[in-house]
């Protein structure tokens, strides 16, 4: 009955088009909000931090980013990774020479560079489409990112490739512990996924999800092509670019070619797809289980060895974890290829019609 929608009327299409339009969702985002804001950081260590909170909402940023390509306008891209490793070597670079440089402003340079670069490879997707486009995707992620290791400009000639990150400073306030780098995240997440979530309901989506659907169709009922692909691989890279930054700059500490590596790439790919494809929400969703799960399988090997004396080695732990994902993977393409944000709109009907039967 928690989701009950009897007396919620709308007068207007504004209203009705409203981003949470439920009573209900609108307070549940306001309490999730609150959590995030105010209960975490008092309460979470600085290891759950560091080690699990950032991590997760730059990925959740990446996997929205690749949702809007590939959820959204339906084109399939492996190379996220480096387009990430696009934007943190830009806002790294911009920090360099540009003297006096805000970091927000150079992480939203790395975004921008990030999105002139997916639009250079975007551009096969507008003569191929499907897994012919992954390949070409996949040929951008590995040509980024040998650029940035063979070419010394980006590393501004470092001996050894890997460089520390500058000091994350604003208004003279410098973040550097992780309850004011979660913070500052979240804070850049939140209005970034806010801005997602708008994008794909305004006409710029719809013609997005319209190419997706059939794009002979939609280039038949008017939408052209061209714009619509080449703006989704631009914003998708901005979103990865961003991320990327903060991915250097919040949870490494360094800025690094091989930590945008191809295996990144496919983890985010995972994260929308047991996430749910198409949804904000999905990206979310993707990022937190697989962030927890390889924390969980050390849970429960911890559990057997104590438990059993079943004696478990590292190299089995990972095989293991590898295994989970593929198997995830498999079941959730042949049970709910929606995602796991599928199974929560669900449970949302359901409860709407408990305590009566469906």
């Amino acid at each position: 009955m928690f989701y009950r929608e009897a007396g919620q009327f709308k007068t207007n299409y504004i209203d009705d088009s409203a981003i949470f339009p439920i009573r209900q969702d609108r307070i549940g985002f306001a309490i999730i909000l609150l959590l995030a804001f105010v209960a975490v950081p008092l309460f979470a260590t600085p290891y759950i931090f560091s080690a699990i909170l950032i991590p997760f909402l730059i990925l959740a940023l990446a996997a929205i980013g690749l949702n809007i390509l590939t959820g959204y306008c339906g084109q399939l891209s492996l190379g996220t990774a480096a387009f990430m490793a696009v934007g943190a070597f830009a806002s790294y670079n911009f920090m360099l020479r540009v003297p006096g440089m805000p970091i927000l402003l150079a992480f939203l340079c790395g975004g921008v560079m990030a999105a002139g670069v997916g639009i250079v490879f975007g551009l096969p997707s507008l003569r191929i489409r499907g897994f012919y486009l992954a390949v070409a995707t996949l040929a951008a992620q590995f040509f980024i990112v040998w650029c940035l290791a063979k070419v010394g400009w980006f590393s501004n000639y470092s001996s050894s490739g890997v460089i520390t990150a500058q000091q994350v400073e604003i208004l003279g306030y410098q973040f550097r512990t992780p309850a004011s780098k979660y913070l500052l995240v979240l804070g850049i997440v939140s209005i970034m996924a806010l801005g997602a979530k708008n994008l794909a309901r305004s006409n710029v989506g719809r013609s997005w999800m319209a190419v997706r659907d059939m794009d002979i169709a939609a280039e038949v009922i008017g939408i052209r092509l061209m714009p619509a692909k080449l703006l989704a691989f631009a914003i998708s890279s901005f979103y990865a670019g961003v991320a990327g930054a903060l991915y250097a700059y919040m949870y490494l500490g360094t800025v690094e070619p091989e930590a945008y590596n191809l295996d990144l790439s496919f983890r985010i790919l995972f994260m929308i797809i047991i996430g749910g494809v198409g949804t904000v929400l999905g990206s979310f969703l993707g990022s937190a289980f697989i962030a927890l799960l390889p924390i969980a399988l050390s849970l429960l090997v911890g559990f057997l060895e104590n438990s059993i004396h079943l004696s478990v080695s590292k190299s089995m732990t990972s095989n293991l974890e590898l295994m989970t994902f593929g198997g995830l993977i498999i079941f959730f393409l042949i049970v709910e290829p929606h995602g796991l944000a599928r199974l929560w709109q669900i449970g949302k009907e359901k409860l709407r019609l408990w305590p009566f039967p469906h």
